[in-house]
């Protein structure tokens, strides 16, 4: 052990010259220039020697035997700050929380993904605006840059920055590109509720089968088990009637019964253009196990919006099977989703696929890998066909990217 780190190890807990009496050391003489560190450490637990009575102070400690060591010190309530950074890695495999410690050395977080894609389309060669594409492919380069901090001990504030790459696409722009601030929105407590304010992404509760954008505006959730969230604001990727404002409120209740995951909820989306009126929407669904690692959940979803020749409701199935996890290399899962969801079920679906505004059906498969850590490649393959009365219109996309996270 060097020199400077016994004496910044005990000067953190504060030791004093001949604080104990007896050393249990016997390679560290009572003369030798580090006998009162070393003997203070020893009595509050933080140095242990190896077991024979020695200290071994000429041996090389690994990192994992350094981390021990520093864990103990925290755990003493020494000032440590800096070694504790430098061994975050170690702590968090003994199970010692840091949280605090990276608040005070960096209020600031820096995070993102860069996500590459390609999608190729068939069928009746539709793009995602339900419009005639001129061509069948379309590649993008997506990064996503995050800032987090903290504002004290309650809130803290989260923004996002977007850049996108088109390459080739089915709008005819390749080569463009834009950058756009995505999200800025702060989180906190209010009582027993937690608020969410500003610009934020709001998926409903089916998992973004009716509603997956951004939304300006609030939300308030209660509970925990059993979390009742209400919100209101400005809602994005919705068409509206020209002139008419965006205004998106809803409440949604979810928790478990036993073994099973419930929610119902109410969305009600103002001067929606494909309505030409507003368009209230209520769900209900549930998820559970069918065996280890293998989960089937289910969304029924029923609109106000009721035309002849048009269905006002719908329903979503999905069967997935594990799933990969950026940070473990080697991890996998697959998907299997049914689609049956009336025109006014749809406002802006979360898949990646080429889906009808006047409603669809079909289905869906995917499977995801982690490459290596932090690196995830997905492909998703969709087939769906419109249910507009009359016609005979349908649309196959097969997408495929890969994320990197850091």
């Amino acid at each position: 052990m060097k020199k400077s780190l016994v004496l910044a190890m005990a000067m953190a807990l504060g030791v004093t010259a001949s604080a104990y009496a007896a050393n249990p050391f016997s390679d560290v003489p009572a003369g030798h220039w580090a006998y009162d560190s070393i003997n203070k450490l020893a009595a509050a637990g933080v140095i242990e020697g190896y077991g024979d009575s020695t200290f071994g102070g000429d041996k090389l400690m690994t990192r994992y035997e350094m981390a021990q060591i520093v864990a103990k010190a925290m755990a003493k309530g020494a000032n440590v700050d800096k070694l504790a950074a430098e061994f975050a890695d170690e702590l968090d495999t003994l199970g010692v929380r840091v949280a605090a410690l990276e608040k005070k050395a960096d209020n600031v977080k820096i995070t993102g993904t860069i996500k590459a894609s390609y999608s190729s389309y068939d069928g009746d060669k539709l793009n995602v605006d339900g419009q005639k594409a001129p061509t069948n492919h379309q590649g993008r380069l997506r990064s996503d840059l995050w800032v987090k901090g903290d504002i004290n001990d309650d809130w803290t504030y989260s923004a996002m920055f977007r850049n996108q790459q088109f390459f080739t696409n089915d709008k005819g722009n390749a080569g463009e590109e834009d950058v756009a601030f995505q999200r800025a929105y702060v989180n906190g407590r209010v009582g027993g509720l937690a608020v969410q304010a500003g610009r934020y992404n709001k998926t409903d509760i089916t998992g973004g089968n009716i509603h997956d954008n951004r939304m300006d505006g609030v939300q308030v959730s209660y509970g925990k088990d059993v979390k009742l969230t209400a919100g209101y604001g400005k809602a994005t990727g919705v068409d509206v009637v020209t002139g008419k404002d965006k205004d998106f409120a809803y409440a949604e209740l979810n928790g478990k019964l036993g073994a099973v995951d419930a929610y119902a909820a109410y969305y009600k989306f103002d001067n929606v253009a494909k309505t030409a009126d507003d368009d209230k929407i209520w769900t209900v669904g549930m998820g559970f196990d069918l065996a280890k690692d293998l989960k089937l959940s289910g969304s029924y979803i029923k609109s106000d919006y009721d035309k002849a020749g048009v269905d006002d409701d719908g329903y979503v199935a999905t069967l997935a099977y594990k799933g990969a996890k950026a940070a473990k290399a080697g991890s996998w899962g697959l998907s299997a989703t049914y689609y049956d969801q009336g025109m006014g079920t749809v406002i802006a679906h979360t898949m990646d696929g080429v889906y009808f505004d006047e409603g669809f059906k079909g289905y869906s498969v995917g499977a995801n890998y982690a490459l290596a850590k932090n690196i995830v490649a997905g492909v998703t393959y969709y087939d769906l066909e419109t249910k507009e009365a009359g016609k005979d219109t349908d649309a196959q996309t097969l997408w495929s990217q890969v994320v990197f996270s850091f």
